[in-house]
């Protein structure tokens, strides 16, 4: 199958199976864009193009560490994943020792409290966080979030399940293991951490891991049954929205109007808005043995990068298969004028005559 970009962004293809094991073709395309920094500032395409993510990439050890990116080659997304990969900026760049951060995209909104470096403070009788120290900008991500693994103890080793990448979490509290280690950056704005085994959300704007509770508990049931009657396939319980990178209170309803976007404290003008249009993405299929077909591809994936002065919006098409891609002749991503495609129709319709005259 022949791929042809006429835009000037980042696209390619794969395929996948869905939870019927029926097989899809699946076109992804993604736009890198210049982050405006005041309402007035138009959304222009960057002069570098991010490319397509392969594989997940990680700030460490892979699964170790916080995921920077997802792949983009998921098959579907049922809602559009909001994400932001940056820090937080202190006012005008005066120190601070807390300061509150948020972002707003359509009807996503979310914001939380970041700290300057702490660390827990134990003694037999108790435990405290210490106080924060002054930054003028720290990262965010479920690196320095509530969580982490607690390995004090070789023969009772614990995890934070909904972050186990992260820091402040242990189980053990025996003082001279707990003296010292650092708490999380961030946290709840009503709901500080003064525990080191509590039930904290890790708050974070990054990628949710895949085996983490939040995705697992939405991967279906892999047990002997499906071993036996499902393998290779997907598990029949199995959700679409386990393709969903961000947590659910950054998963938006695929958009279809312009969204108003807001940034708290993430860049260091203290605050930036603007209204991100919604684009259009045309995608032309050419099947070998069928008229041609056109789609519109469903924009499901926006990752700020403040930090970066950018911005990056995916969109995907995700379109059955009879049997594999051999199916599929030619597929087109962006739209061209008629006097293209009536090119186009007259190029297609020479190659059939002369092999129709060599076939003689």
């Amino acid at each position: 199958m022949e791929l042809i970009n006429v835009t000037r962004m980042e696209a390619g293809y794969t395929s996948g199976l869905d939870v019927t094991g029926r097989e899809h073709l699946v076109v992804v395309v993604k736009g890198t864009f210049v982050l405006p920094r005041t309402p007035n500032d138009p959304v222009v395409l960057h002069e570098e193009q991010f490319p397509l993510a392969l594989t997940d990439t990680f700030t460490g050890e892979p699964g170790l560490t916080a995921v920077i990116r997802e792949s983009d080659y998921a098959i579907t997304k049922p809602a559009c994943d909001v994400l932001l990969v940056g820090s937080a900026h202190a006012s005008e760049g005066r120190p601070t020792r807390k300061l509150q951060v948020g972002l707003r995209v359509g009807t996503v909104a979310k914001s939380f409290q970041v700290n300057g470096d702490r660390h827990w403070v134990a003694s037999p009788v108790r435990v405290r966080a210490s106080d924060p120290e002054p930054f003028v900008t720290k990262p965010i991500s479920y690196d320095f979030a509530f969580g982490g693994v607690d390995n004090s103890d070789l023969d009772a080793i614990a995890a934070f399940d909904p972050n186990p990448v992260g820091r402040g979490f242990s189980k053990h509290r025996k003082a001279s293991w707990l003296d010292g280690r650092p708490l999380p950056n961030t946290e709840e704005t009503t709901r500080p951490v003064t525990q080191p085994d509590g039930d904290y959300r890790p708050m974070a704007f990054g990628v949710i891991g895949r085996g983490w509770s939040q995705r697992r508990a939405l991967a279906g049931t892999y047990d002997e049954e499906w071993l036996n009657s499902v393998f290779p396939f997907l598990p029949r319980d199995f959700s679409e929205r386990y393709f969903q990178a961000a947590p659910a209170d950054q998963q938006l309803a695929v958009p279809e109007a312009p969204l108003e976007v807001t940034l708290l404290n993430l860049t260091p003008e203290g605050r930036t808005s603007f209204v991100l249009p919604v684009f259009s993405a045309p995608i032309h299929v050419f099947p070998k043995r069928a008229p041609r077909e056109e789609h519109r591809a469903r924009m499901d994936t926006l990752v700020f990068e403040p930090d970066a002065g950018r911005f990056t919006i995916s969109w995907r098409l995700c379109r059955p298969l009879k049997r594999d891609l051999f199916d599929i002749a030619q597929v087109q991503v962006g739209g061209k004028g008629r006097e293209w495609w009536l090119m186009r129709a007259d190029t297609v319709a020479a190659a059939s005559n002369t092999a129709l005259e060599e076939a003689h």
